[in-house]
């Protein structure tokens, strides 16, 4: 039987597994072709550790079809971010990782006053923390009174020291020729209602979900009616735009095509991450300098991230940005006319008691405008960069529409004939 291990390395394997099952879903083991029968079997059982209460199966004529069901309703807490929590450690690693933490002094305690040997003679009189020297004569205590067999050397404890700084667990800080370290303060957690609202709306919520698992588990106060989970797959990717966002450098994009059948390389400026409130899909806007302008990309569709070079006019570029958005319907910058701009109106006529449509074009118009030409007539107009975009919501309001018209004119004779193919289907004159 192939084995598996409920611990990961690489997340993007997991990833890529998952969107299979869930977000694009209902693939049998005989239509995943991407990667051999029996990873498809390790993958799954591996999913099946996490998910075990959500994952479901049908029989098709094409075989088993495995998929997770997740009913919101029920699950108050976003079941994928259990992935996150599953990383591969060894023995050394976590045996290591104790051992630092219960050596290392506090900033807190250090703050407080107590003097470390290391700095009696220091004019501030107030410890940062203590060297390598000391750290690995503990680590050689503590190995010989557990008898373990195991040894640590001084490099693997620098690395091990230099990776919780990158991560903030510790501080260190140079007196004289040494290098000092501590244990960074504790910090007070947020309120557990915020935190439980806050991982399962914003971006990176993960982070909260971390958070939740320190708190004594309490009924969450927060239910949604559209609960979109399949972000938290993305998360890493997230974290590493937003993280060379902040630092206002270019990225290299690895990512898949809409088909799935290439991956390519995208070098890019990161502007701002863009969530579509109908479907939860999260989109980022970058500046490419090969194109000379602002596209969009779907972020789950991004492989990898690669932080650049600085970008000097990083600033200009979101400001370009904040200007075009207001053309922007959705994520689209650029339409298929090949204008720049492009012009949409439509006119619809309701009855007395449905006025209910004037306000609900108030408030579902975004960049466009809204125009009231009598008690039971609305004429909706916008210019925008792609007026396709528009077209599913437009469709929203047939029946009441009595004029449209779109600067495209293959876009606008595509919607008539559209309209004219669905009176067909259902038989009527129109």
């Amino acid at each position: 039987m192939a084995q598996y291990s409920e611990s990961v390395k690489n997340f993007e394997r997991v990833r890529d597994y998952m969107r299979e099952f869930y977000v694009y879903g209902f693939k049998s083991r005989e239509d995943y072709t991407q990667k051999s029968a029996r990873s498809y079997d390790d993958e799954r059982r591996r999913l099946e550790s996490w998910l075990g209460d959500h994952m479901s199966f049908k029989q098709t004529s094409s075989g088993k079809n495995v998929f997770i069901s997740i009913d919101s309703r029920t699950s108050q807490h976003n079941p994928l971010y259990r992935a996150w929590k599953a990383k591969s450690f060894t023995d050394g690693d976590i045996t290591l990782h104790f051992m630092l933490m219960d050596i290392l002094p506090s900033e807190e305690i250090l703050l407080s006053g107590k003097i470390c040997s290391e700095e009696k003679d220091s004019k501030e009189k107030i410890s940062t923390g203590i060297n390598i020297k000391e750290i690995m004569s503990k680590v050689d205590d503590y190995l010989s009174m557990t008898g373990a067999d195991k040894t640590f050397d001084e490099s693997t404890i620098r690395k091990k020291l230099k990776e919780y700084i990158e991560e903030g667990l510790v501080k260190s800080h140079k007196v004289g020729k040494n290098m000092l370290y501590c244990r960074t303060a504790d910090v007070e957690l947020p309120n557990k209602d915020l935190l439980d609202f806050f991982s399962e709306t914003a971006p990176c919520g993960v982070i909260g979900s971390f958070l939740l698992d320190k708190e004594e588990p309490t009924k969450n106060l927060f239910s949604f009616k559209h609960h979109y989970i399949t972000n938290a797959l993305d998360s890493e990717i997230l974290c590493d735009l937003f993280e060379a966002m902040s630092e206002k450098r270019m990225v290299t994009l690895t990512a898949v095509g809409r088909k799935k059948d290439k991956i390519k390389e995208h070098h890019a400026v990161p502007l701002k991450i863009l969530e579509s409130v109908q479907n939860g899909r999260q989109y980022l806007m970058a500046f490419v300098p090969s194109l000379d302008r602002i596209v969009s990309y779907r972020t789950d569709y991004i492989i990898e991230v690669k932080s650049e070079d600085v970008c000097p006019d990083f600033d200009e570029l979101r400001e370009k940005l904040a200007g075009m958005r207001q053309h922007i319907w959705g994520v689209s910058t650029e339409g298929h006319s090949g204008e720049r701009m492009e012009h949409v109106d439509f006119t619809v006529h309701y009855g007395d008691d449905e006025q209910f449509i004037h306000t609900r074009l108030e408030r579902e118009k975004r960049c466009g405008t809204v125009e009231r030409i009598d008690d039971n007539t609305s004429r909706f107009s916008a210019d925008v960069y792609d007026c396709g975009e528009l077209v599913p919501w437009i469709r929203t309001f047939i029946c009441r529409i009595d004029e449209i018209h779109f600067s495209d004119k293959e876009l606008e004779e595509q919607f008539k004939k559209d309209i004219e193919e669905m009176y067909l289907l259902y038989d009527i004159m129109s």
